[in-house]
């Protein structure tokens, strides 16, 4: 059998927290337990929110934990042209059509739907699925309007891409005693999502896919926040030909209010507890780990 491969990917747009750290240690525990490997990935694609001082900074708190990873960590700046090859393989297909459409625009074209329509369908993360104002848009007119520099993204033609991968859709998912089961996928929920953003060739999505393939990853660890998503991943997989890991979708960390853990919400970081006195131990007994480093590959 080929040796799992488990990945950490923390994006340095802010510090760490909790939240974080259950999941790297849990990545980690479960790469010792199944006889694995464990990377570090820096997700950085966000060129306006990512910042160096924040990189830096998950080094450091996940050295202060106690973790190892292999060296040297992916950063997914570092690697557009992978995310390029892959959309020119969808392209080519014609599984994805250019969108001009702003988010004042979007939301527009919604709030007139749903007077006419009554309750407009939302993705899996809440937000109004794309009306498809520009899924008409001849071929000729889009490619001068890009050759003439207005901003756009590109959209998954979700009805094509379904009919280019029918399925059925599933992957498999495991826990922490490392027993599997089978689960169905309905990547046709998330709508005609964006995988290429307005200002870089690529977003979370179809990153993610590419990196997992390109480093061998096995086995995905990440938070319940994330496990819709893995209903799109596993169809981009398919119109990709790339392999499917294994998944594992653990509890978030929840503050007082009952509320997820968040750096938008300016959740205590890591630093903040190391500051106020907290050892990795306290940490790691906080979270439901055992009150000493957990070794990695």
């Amino acid at each position: 059998m080929t040796k799992p491969v488990f990945r950490f990917a923390p994006s340095p747009n802010g510090r760490l927290h909790l939240g974080h750290a259950y999941s790297a240690l849990l990545n980690t525990e479960m790469a010792h337990q199944f006889g694995g490997r464990f990377l570090l990935r820096i997700e950085d694609i966000d060129v306006t929110r990512c910042r160096p001082e924040y990189e830096a900074a998950i080094y450091e708190d996940l050295a202060w934990l106690g973790l190892r990873w292999e060296e040297p960590a992916r950063r997914q700046s570092e690697h557009f042209g992978d995310y390029r090859t892959a959309f020119s393989t969808l392209k080519g297909r014609g599984l994805v059509y250019p969108c001009f459409c702003s988010r004042k625009d979007i939301a527009e074209a919604v709030a007139c739907r749903e007077v006419e329509e009554q309750a407009w369908p939302r993705d899996p993360d809440g937000a109004a699925l794309y009306p498809g104002t520009c899924k008409g848009i001849p071929a000729g007119e889009a490619e001068r309007r890009i050759a003439g520099g207005e901003a756009h993204a590109w959209r998954i033609d979700m009805g094509r891409a379904l009919a280019a991968a029918p399925g059925p859709h599933g992957y498999r998912r495991f826990d922490r005693e490392g027993a599997e089961e089978v689960c169905a996928a309905d990547p046709g929920r998330w709508g005609d999502a964006v995988l290429v953003r307005k200002d870089v060739p690529t977003s979370y999505h179809l990153s993610v896919v590419v990196d997992d393939a390109l480093q061998g990853i096995t086995h995905v660890v990440r938070g319940k926040d994330l496990e819709a998503a893995t209903d799109l991943h596993v169809l981009l997989q398919s119109l990709l030909g790339l392999p499917t890991p294994r998944y594992h979708h653990h509890g978030l960390v929840l503050d007082l209010t009952g509320d997820k853990l968040s750096k938008s919400r300016q959740s205590e970081a890591l630093a903040d507890l190391r500051l106020r006195g907290a050892s990795a131990a306290d940490v790691w007994q906080r979270l439901g780990f055992a009150p000493q480093p957990i070794p990695s590959t």
